[in-house]
């Protein structure tokens, strides 16, 4: 009978191998010479940091100013080249204290929170603008901003005699509408998407995705000719404009969702139907529960998307300066629509009203996203309700 040999370890001595050298300087013969990433911020890669940006600065700014470039025109010049030159200072820093790898890590974590920063200074400055500009005009009188209504409004009238109360109803019950059309269709589709693979399927997700980049004044114009105009002047209300804002939040919740309903376990789905459950118990009872956080975010998504359109309300609501608490019957106000409509006035104080009410849209898109990213992060398939959580864990003493 063969006698087989069994392959000895390779010895270790003072922390390195003896096995042709293949992993020197480790810990065991299976690991590697590999820098740990820190968990947190070390003060001295911050030294670091800011010692290679003051370098760079310094450096380029004595070229410029012997080459005698100065002035407004070479700002973006100097900028550019004192990220270039922070670069290769700090990436040569890095390889000479900490080795290639290190250097590798660090230059890319900076190129990528570079790329986040200039993306974000445009939005961040859009806000903060609208801040700047409305915050008094809502604050003036407050709260009066907010429920006064637009009957009194012209070029003389002051700031503090007007509000957006009736702008304010008519977004919150149009989205309302819209909302509650959308979400339950938007939800099935997801997960018809997702559980089938047929022709029809990718048909729809084909769909989805056209009417996902769609421009709003499409869907405007199709609420417009399809309800209306075979109704004249009585057919512009709020649930016209809920129509065409449905349009536009379907493909955006029927995206997500399904991006969402994909990421749920298929080991669940399976041990519920090796159960003997249907089909469509397995749906209600075990899929969309494990992606209830999921679903939620996508549906503030979807709201957050439509409530500052305004082709679609500017074709399907009207507009009114006047409270309408009926949404389906005659005009009603809206957000976006009210800004359209007084920045076309031209008046001062008709313009401070304009960035009054861009404000307190701002306010509420922002407080949408908020509660999307706050729905992100709760533990998916977790209890709806706390207290059976603390009742099904606790110990009785």
């Amino acid at each position: 009978m063969r006698q087989i040999t069994p392959v000895q370890a390779p010895a270790t001595v003072h922390g390195s191998t003896t096995s042709a050298g293949r992993f020197p300087n480790t810990g065991g013969a299976h690991s590697f010479e590999r820098p740990s990433r820190p968990s947190r911020i070390v003060p001295a890669s911050l030294w670091e940091l800011g010692g290679s940006a003051l370098a760079a600065l310094a450096l380029v700014w004595v070229i410029f100013s012997v080459s005698g470039n100065s002035g407004r025109s070479a700002l973006f010049g100097l900028f550019v080249s004192w990220f270039l030159t922070f670069l290769t200072v700090y990436g040569v820093l890095c390889w000479r204290l900490h080795g290639v790898l290190a250097m590798k890590d660090r230059l890319a974590t900076v190129a990528i929170w570079s790329g986040a920063l200039v993306a974000l200074a445009p939005l961040v400055a859009v806000i903060l603008f609208v801040v700047f500009q409305g915050a008094p005009v809502v604050f003036a009188r407050f709260p009066h901003f907010l429920y006064a209504d637009m009957s009194k409004v012209g070029g003389e009238s002051p700031v503090t005699a007007v509000g957006v109360g009736p702008a304010i109803v008519g977004t919150v019950e149009q989205v309302g509408l819209a909302a509650l059309f959308t979400v339950p269709l938007g939800v099935l589709t997801a997960t018809y998407l997702v559980d089938s693979r047929g022709l029809f399927s990718r048909v729809v997700g084909s769909v989805v995705d056209a009417m996902t980049g769609a421009p709003a004044i499409i869907a405007a114009v199709f609420v417009y000719l399809l309800w209306v105009a075979p109704l004249k002047h009585s057919g512009k209300s709020g649930f016209a404009a809920a129509l065409a804002l449905s349009v536009m939040m379907l493909p955006v919740v029927t995206r997500a969702s399904q991006e969402v309903i994909a990421v749920v376990p298929s080991s669940l789905r399976e041990a519920a139907l090796a159960l003997g459950a249907p089909r469509w118990r397995v749906i209600l009872r075990v899929v969309l529960p494990t992606a209830r956080a999921g679903l939620s975010t996508a549906v503030i998504l979807g709201v957050a998307r439509i409530a500052g359109e305004t082709a679609p309300v500017l074709f399907a609501a009207g507009g009114s300066v006047y409270y309408n608490w009926n949404p389906f019957s005659g005009q009603q106000d809206n957000l976006p629509l009210r800004i359209f409509e007084l920045i076309n006035q031209g008046s001062a104080n008709i313009t401070r009203e304009a960035w009054g009410v861009s404000f307190v849209l701002v306010v509420l898109v922002l407080g949408l996203f908020v509660l999307a990213r706050i729905a992100g992060r709760s533990r998916a398939g977790g209890r709806a309700r706390p207290w059976q959580r603390r009742r099904a864990t606790g110990v009785r003493a």
